[in-house]
């Protein structure tokens, strides 16, 4: 693998050109700065109160209890992510699984949910009074159901709609490993149980572990559902911090407490990641493996199936439905609360749009300096650029509020303001996406551009920018269904009435408890989301044909 990489390192360097044009290292640099400037102020604010004041914060037992709380939170998430993830990858990709194919679609789009709209859902279904179970029971004389807020609430939430990150890296890695090592252990007399447990499990093990912290750094980083769920998480300690008190010192330095917890994950996530191919390459010359019969557990396994699918995904969709059809019972029509909630999509639409735009814009130096003229200067850079990735939405909001208020009056709470936190937030998925797709053009295209006399930007714009569309497509319609769902940056840094389909219905649910107009919304971002997840498959389509 590490030659591999090399070979396809130098194989996409110019010949005969090593310095790289000014352009891309001016832009490249100021998106490098840009990216620091968040942490960098956040850091300056919270050592600003000093040092022993900032040591007497993190030593409050508030801090202790949250600290536990988000610690707890992580850890039970991601267990039972892996025991919903790991079974459902290995029936749908090992066994003779009834419908394989369609467990396979539909356990991965609760993905496509954002968490507090899937937490709204719960709240609607299961909430201890007014909730779609609730009514149900009622003729039975029950009139108040258990408390779900608090940890049963959060956890449940997060854990049906983030676990699709551990399925489908615990599935691509089953579908890449050569089963010959299974083979020879069922031929030595094995059963399919002490199999799977002495030979596939070990292979699994990086992969398991790769998906297990990005559900951790999700849930980690993730406020809507707290914040819905009343459970205090970094996130919503934050936030309420940064709402109810004229000093924010205190919001400044849990933030950083935040972001180091979820540098600690990163940077497992980068060892489980580096060590995975030594696990789970296969040969090139590997056949596909021959389907486990299930016998009489094919009952149990598709009651498994069916019992994820009913909570992750007909659930939220049956609520939503069920709530919107109740608002229209009570009185008020369809037409005037899709009208009402209409502006609110146009600026979700135009926000995240631009904000899609811009990254694009903007991450393109910075692969194709990765990729066509690797450097150190490069590689910094690149590894400037994935800074945000790092931060939360409510940590990178935070700091330029902080920034805004003190520094820049005139930008803050304005649009501009917003679509830079959108560019810190995102743009690490921007440079990934064209960074994989500059790697499948052939470099030999753009010297004989340059060759026949062509300019740097004339070749950037006339040869690499063309063969890189599908690439360009995938990853603005990526950003745009990450900015869409974006919560915390867009409530803290969005101009005053600039109201989006996220805030709606957070506002919706937090607030009011309005819960028909929290569906509406709810399921125009839906609609929205489905229709850019459809341009990604395209181009992904697009692409594989051209190869």
């Amino acid at each position: 693998m590490a030659l591999q990489s090399q070979t396809a390192t130098s194989a996409s360097l110019p010949s005969g050109r090593s310095r790289p044009p000014l352009f891309l290292v001016l832009m490249a640099s100021l998106v490098a700065v840009g990216m620091a400037l968040p942490l960098a102020y956040l850091i300056l604010r919270a050592l600003g109160i000093g040092v022993v004041d900032f040591w007497e914060i993190l030593r409050r037992p508030r801090t202790i209890q949250v600290f536990f709380n988000s610690i707890g939170m992580v850890l039970a998430v991601t267990v039972l992510s892996a025991l919903i993830a790991i079974p459902l990858a290995f029936l749908t990709v090992r066994t003779d699984l009834p419908g394989r194919r369609f467990w396979s679609v539909t356990s991965s789009l609760p993905l496509a949910i954002p968490t507090y709209v899937g937490s709204f859902a719960l709240l609607a279904f299961a909430g201890p009074r007014g909730s779609m179970l609730q009514i149900l029971l009622e003729p039975w004389g029950v009139q108040r159901l258990p408390s779900i807020y608090g940890w049963t609430g959060v956890i449940l939430a997060t854990t049906l709609f983030s676990y699709p990150y551990l399925l489908l890296t615990v599935r691509a890695s089953l579908q890449g490993m050569d089963p010959a090592m299974e083979e020879a252990s069922l031929s030595l007399g094995y059963s399919y149980s002490e199999t799977f447990w002495r030979v596939t499990l070990p292979q699994l093990r990086p992969a398991i572990a790769a998906g297990a912290l990005l559900v951790s750094l999700y849930s980690l980083q993730d406020f809507g559902t707290p914040a819905l769920m009343r459970f205090n998480s970094f996130t919503r300690i934050i936030f309420l911090q940064y709402r109810a008190s004229f000093d924010r010192s205190m919001a400044a330095a849990l933030s950083l407490v935040l972001v180091a917890l979820v540098g600690c994950i990163l940077w497992l996530e980068y060892r489980a990641r580096s060590k995975a191919a030594y696990y789970s390459s296969g040969s090139a010359s590997q056949h596909q493996p021959t389907l486990i019969p299930l016998g009489p557990w094919k009952w149990l396994a598709l009651a498994f199936c069916s019992l994820v699918f009913l909570s992750s995904l007909v659930m939220p969709l049956a609520v939503l439905i069920f709530w919107l059809g109740r608002g229209m019972m009570a009185g008020q029509s369809p037409i005037d609360l899709v009208t009402a909630m209409l502006p609110s999509a146009v600026n979700s639409i135009y926000g995240s749009g631009l904000a899609a735009l811009i990254a694009v814009i903007f991450a393109l130096p910075i692969a194709i300096l990765a990729v066509r003229f690797p450097s150190p200067l490069s590689s910094l850079l690149e590894r400037l650029s994935y800074i945000g990735f790092g931060m939360p939405g409510i940590v990178v909001a935070l700091s330029l509020v902080f920034f805004g208020a003190n520094y820049m009056i005139g930008l803050y709470q304005t649009l501009p303001m917003l679509l830079f936190a959108y560019l810190v937030l995102f743009i690490p998925q921007g440079v990934g996406t064209l960074r994989s797709s500059l790697l499948q053009i052939a470099p030999s295209l753009e010297e004989s551009a340059r060759s026949l006399g062509r300019t740097p930007w004339q070749t950037l714009r006339e040869v690499t920018i063309p063969l890189l569309r599908p690439g360009l497509i995938s990853g603005a319609m990526l950003i745009f269904l990450t900015a869409i769902k974006e919560l915390p940056a867009t409530l803290l840094l969005s101009p005053i009435g600039f109201r989006t389909l996220a805030t709606e219905i957070w506002q919706a649910t937090a607030e009011n408890a309005a819960f028909t107009q929290a569906a509406v919304a709810s399921l125009m971002m839906l609609v929205v989301s489905t229709l850019a997840t459809l341009i990604i498959l395209s181009q992904e389509r697009l692409t594989r044909k051209r190869q």
